[in-house]
C-alpha cells in the first residue's frame, strides 16, 4: 500500500511517471476484466435496497475495505486518495515522503464513482442480475480505486510538466492569469493521446483472449503437393498415398473475447483522459499559492 518507487519519482521526471502510467493501465484491464465477468447487477448501487444498510452495499463494501486500508497506511502516501469517510488512523508509524507535490485538496472521487457507475459499468457488463453481489462490488473496489489513482496521478504530472524548463515561464504566466483553457492547451499532447489509446486497444486485444493451453503444442500445419507421396510397400498397391494429417491452430479472432479492445480504450478517451487532464489544469492554478 506504501508509495511505489518513491525515490525515484523526482518533481521533473516526467518519463518515471509515465512508465507509471503504463504499468497501471495493465492494473486496470485486468480490474475490468475481472469485474465485466459479472452482470451489473445495478442493485448494489442502490442505497437502502439491501436491509440493514443505509448506503448502497457497494459503499458499504468500499468503506470497510478503506478503513482496513487506512489502517496499512495506504491514504498517508501523496497518490492514494479515499472515496469514504471517517477512516481509522494508521496503525503502521508514518513513512516520511520527500515533497513531491505542492498542498492542494483536489479529489475528483466523487465524478469517477458517478462515470464508473452509470457510465463504465453498463458499458462492461451485461445486463442482468446474477446475484453475484459481493463478487460484483469487491471487482468495482478494485476498479474504483485504481482508476482514482490512475487519475489523480495527474498531479504528479502537472508537476513535472511546471518544472519543464521549455515551458515554466509559460505555465507561470498564465497561472498568474488564471487562464486554465491555455493551461489545458499547454499541456495536451495529442500525440501521446494516440498512442496511448493504439497501446491500450492492443493490450486489451492480448489481455482479454481466452487462451488455449493446447495452442502452442500443436505441430506446425504440413503442406503436401501433388509429388510428395508416401509409399506404403504393405499394401498389394505400391501406388496407394497417404496425406499426412494436418491441425490448424485455433484462429484467436473467432474467440469470445473476455473483454472488448474498444472498451477500455473508450474509457480513456472518454473519461480517464479528460479527468486527468482536469486535475493537471486544477492543480496548477493553485500551484503558485
Amino acid at each position: 500500500m506504501d508509495l511505489v518507487n518513491t525515490a525515484s519519482l523526482g518533481p521533473t521526471s516526467l518519463d518515471n511517471i509515465r512508465a507509471e502510467l503504463v504499468r497501471m493501465e495493465d492494473s486496470i484491464i485486468f480490474a475490468l476484466i475481472e469485474r465485466a465477468q459479472f452482470a451489473q447487477n445495478t442493485n448494489i448501487y442502490q442505497k437502502g435496497f439491501f436491509e440493514g444498510l443505509d448506503s448502497s452495499f457497494m459503499e458499504f463494501l468500499l468503506h470497510e475495505i478503506e478503513c482496513a486500508h487506512a489502517k496499512g497506511r495506504r491514504y498517508t502516501s501523496p497518490d492514494e486518495y479515499p472515496f469514504t469517510s471517517p477512516l481509522p488512523p494508521p496503525v503502521l508509524p508514518a513513512l516520511s515522503f520527500p515533497p513531491l507535490l505542492h498542498r492542494n485538496t483536489i479529489n475528483l472521487n466523487d465524478q469517477i464513482m458517478d462515470i464508473y457507475i452509470t457510465k463504465i459499468v453498463p458499458q462492461l457488463c451485461p445486463k442482468g442480475d446474477d446475484a453475484n453481489h459481493g463478487s460484483a462490488a469487491a471487482k468495482d473496489v478494485d476498479a474504483l480505486q485504481l482508476l482514482s489513482r490512475r487519475i489523480h496521478y495527474g498531479k504528479f504530472v502537472a508537476e513535472a510538466k511546471f518544472n519543464d524548463p521549455e515551458h515554466h515561464d509559460l505555465y507561470v504566466e498564465l497561472i498568474k492569469a488564471q487562464d486554465g483553457d491555455k493551461i489545458m492547451d499547454l499541456l495536451t499532447n495529442h500525440t501521446v493521446e494516440r498512442r496511448l489509446l493504439r497501446r491500450l486497444r492492443r493490450k486489451a486485444l492480448i489481455y482479454g483472449q481466452e487462451v488455449d493451453e493446447d495452442d502452442d503444442e500443436l505441430p506446425t500445419p504440413t503442406h503436401t503437393t501433388p509429388n510428395n507421396h508416401t509409399h506404403n510397400h504393405n499394401h498389394t498397391h505400391p501406388s496407394t498415398t497417404t496425406t499426412p494429417t494436418t491441425h490448424q491452430k485455433p484462429d484467436p479472432s473467432t474467440k469470445t473475447p473476455r473483454l472488448s479492445r474498444d472498451v477500455v480504450a473508450d474509457m480513456y478517451e472518454r473519461f480517464v483522459i479528460p479527468l486527468t487532464k482536469q486535475v493537471e489544469v486544477d492543480y496548477l492554478l493553485t500551484r503558485l499559492g
